[in-house]
């Protein structure tokens, strides 16, 4: 039987001539610690392959910081060694508002993409991408603004985060370019996008999917008896059963079998991490190696879900 294994290629974001490696630096959790502690972790990103680093304006706000405090802590690392700027894809998100709490105006999101320039010490964001819909934005407007900041230079390429597969469809019909990634929630465990119409609309437009929390908000690092007392324990210790018998005979972690599963989908999906610890980046980097027959995908799935397939 033919074994499912994950391209090691780069790959092309979309439509458009950006590339990048098939897993991504997420940096929610980016801000909080000193220069010398956030350029390290850049650099052995980079090291290790991983040059897609995606940001959020609000990234900061958790754990007693402030809006902003990831991107400009990543201005600082590129002000003090600004040669790592071109080794990388800069990506970032905008449109939450605290307390608003989603905001995709014209007025804002032009405002957003300035402030974010500023704080990334950059000329030019890579990939933009709008966070989560605003049911009060036309897509008219979100797309007019969009189309003027990247014909002003100041952003290359468009994604969205969060969005419905319709909602998607109705930015795009007003957009002159396409929209080059789609970034839903899609681990093992929180799978949705596989039915929801997200990935399907990837493979039909040649969009690619980014995916947050990967590793399921971190139930998939669980030990199987702290998965029993989680919500739905039963189907997350079976799951974590299934992921650790693949992962076991290769010699590989289990996060590496999660993520390799997640990558395994026709639709090119390139998980992002969030971790700070340098060592769990270097051992996520074993999806690559990760081998898998497509009975071992499905019964993945299937405890997962806590029935077997039709």
């Amino acid at each position: 039987m033919n074994q499912l294994a994950v391209d090691p290629s780069r790959r092309t974001l979309g439509s458009s001539a950006l590339t990048c490696a098939p897993i991504a630096y997420g940096l929610w959790r980016f801000a909080g610690t000193d220069v010398k502690t956030a350029r390290a972790k850049v650099e052995t990103a980079l090291e290790l392959g991983i040059d897609l680093f995606d940001h959020a304006d609000i990234y900061g706000c958790d754990g007693g910081g402030s809006f902003g405090d990831a991107e400009a802590l990543f201005g600082q690392v590129l002000t003090e060694a600004p040669e790592l700027r071109e080794r990388m894809v800069l990506a970032t998100k905008g449109g939450i508002v605290l307390g608003v709490p989603y905001d995709s105006s014209a007025q804002y999101l032009r405002s957003a993409v300035e402030a974010s320039l500023t704080r990334l010490c950059v000329d030019v964001i890579d990939l933009y991408q709008i966070h989560r819909p605003d049911f009060l934005a036309h897509p008219a407007e979100i797309a007019g603004v969009l189309t003027a900041l990247r014909e002003e230079g100041k952003i290359r390429e468009v994604g969205v985060s969060n969005y419905t597969a319709s909602q998607f469809s109705a930015l795009q019909a007003h957009l002159p370019f396409p929209i080059v990634t789609h970034q839903p929630e899609f681990s093992a465990w929180r799978n949705g996008p596989l039915r929801d119409g997200v990935l399907d609309q990837c493979m039909e437009r040649g969009v690619t999917p980014l995916a947050w929390s990967p590793f399921g908000g971190g139930v998939l690092g669980l030990t199987s008896e702290e998965a029993l007392r989680q919500p739905h324990g039963d189907r997350l210790a079976a799951l974590l059963e299934r992921l650790d018998a693949v992962a076991e005979p290769q010699g590989v972690s289990r996060s590496a079998v999660a993520l390799a599963w997640a990558m395994i989908h026709p639709s090119g999906v390139i998980p992002i991490l969030g971790t700070q610890r340098l060592e769990r980046l270097r051992e996520c980097m074993g999806a690559l190696e990760v081998r898998m027959s497509r009975s071992d995908w499905n019964q993945i799935l299937e405890a997962a879900q806590g029935e077997r397939l039709p």
